[in-house]
């Protein structure tokens, strides 16, 4: 691993050097966090946090494009100026220690640590964070900074706290949620959770007291996002985790999961009897999501129980009408749920052969040259079911799609049973 880690230590931009270097004129600067663990996992990360004995007003007075985005917690987001032609973001942290927390999320004091010895403010700093693996630091000359034993625990693929659980959650309760995520270890699969973390999620049965939705959805879109999210979700239920989340909505576990986060929501909760809109709505409660988010996991839960039609017609359907970022989403959804999907895959690949004009050949002001319908839902009507007619043959001309005509009585049927382009 300490050959990973200068390996990742070689690879840093002249930007990130360049940063590291102003911070360290005026005072010490380390890098912290994720950027130390996935190094020395073999990664190679994008972010770079940054801990520094500057304060937030001496921060801005070297970056001045800088973002104050917690400076009272000691947190600014550093941005170089316009002519470094890089877009790229920095958080840099000045060392501190808290006081309690009094709401489980935020301490009631914060006292910034620019005194005392060479790593005495750094050691103290790293004793407030969640886990060991995220607990270590690089110093100015590359050398690593590991006060609780960060690196072994990444070498044996342990997940612990520093310090006592309890006591890091009582601060933060959405480190709960956090320890599922980093259970989450990609390649190498998942982490084994220490005796005591688990014990202090056991015992923290109100950890979501204090946390917002928003926080809480987030943080559950990253674990759903994973690449082991099975293994991880299902210890979350044993424990008792998912159901608190949830609020008691009863998850059901398919043989597998996506990685992602909004099919994985609808595969938990296929077996929940309402709608598609009552589902979305029941999350949007829990979890505070986009409109967008909860439209895809509406569509994809009103697909449940769906007899997938394999046809070709069926197939340059979907194709024509459903979004390109949905298509995927159903076709995971449905096939992790234990849907057959074969055909109708097989179809679709057919279909992406063809080269179809989606948009309508026949517009209404032909259409009512053609049949002598005056405007109205008719005529709108009849417009609709000869586009649905042109998508499912594949027509290329507007005579073609008009010899459709010949199919339907359009002047005195029910026109409210004519089928309009959709799917399914």
């Amino acid at each position: 691993m300490r050959e990973t880690l200068d390996a990742a230590l070689e690879r840093i931009s002249g930007t990130d050097e360049y940063v590291l270097n102003k911070l360290r004129e005026t005072g010490s600067a380390w890098i912290v966090g994720g950027w130390v663990r996935d190094s020395l996992l073999g990664k190679n990360p994008d972010d770079m946090d940054i801990a520094t004995t500057l304060t937030p007003d001496q921060i801005k007075a070297i970056f001045p494009r800088s973002l104050m985005v917690g400076a009272s917690f000691g947190t600014a987001i550093v941005r170089l100026d316009d002519g470094m032609e890089s877009d790229t973001e920095w958080q840099v942290t000045t060392l501190r220690n808290e006081g309690d927390y009094v709401d489980g999320r935020r301490p009631k004091v914060v006292n910034f640590l620019s005194t005392g010895g060479e790593y005495q403010g750094i050691l103290e700093d790293l004793g407030r964070r969640d886990f060991t693996i995220n607990a270590m630091a690089i110093d100015s000359k590359g050398g690593l900074i590991d006060p609780y034993g960060g690196l072994e625990d990444l070498q044996t693929g342990t997940l612990k706290s520093v310090g006592l659980a309890e006591e890091r959650f009582k601060e933060d309760g959405l480190r709960v949620l956090r320890a599922f995520r980093f259970l989450d270890s990609g390649d190498e699969g998942v982490r084994n959770m220490d005796s005591s973390l688990r014990d202090g999620i056991l015992t923290s049965t109100n950890f979501l007291s204090g946390v917002s939705k928003e926080r809480i959805g987030m943080e559950m879109a990253k674990i759903m996002s994973g690449e082991n999210v099975h293994g991880v979700t299902s210890i979350m239920a044993s424990l008792g985790v998912l159901e608190r989340v949830f609020d008691g909505l009863k998850a059901d576990f398919p043989p597998r999961l996506s990685n992602n986060h909004l099919v994985n929501l609808a595969l938990l909760f296929r077996n929940h009897g309402g709608s598609g809109e009552d589902l979305s709505e029941i999350l949007r409660g829990i979890l505070v999501l986009p409109k967008n988010d909860l439209r895809e996991i509406s569509n994809m839960h009103d697909c449940r129980d769906l007899n997938i039609d394999a046809s070709m017609k069926s197939a340059r359907r979907f194709m024509a009408v459903v979004p390109g970022h949905r298509k995927s989403m159903i076709m995971e959804y449905l096939e992790k749920s234990g849907t057959d999907i074969e055909d109708f895959d097989r179809a679709l690949r057919d279909v992406a052969l063809e080269e179809p004009i989606i948009d309508p050949l026949v517009n209404g002001e032909i259409l009512a040259n053609v049949t002598g319908l005056g405007p109205g839902p008719r005529l709108g009507r009849l417009k609709e079911w000869l586009h649905r007619k042109q998508i499912e043959e594949s027509v290329r001309t507007s005579g073609d799609v008009l010899s459709f005509l010949t199919e339907i009585d359009w002047e005195d049927s029910d026109y409210s049973t004519w089928e309009s382009l959709k799917w399914p």
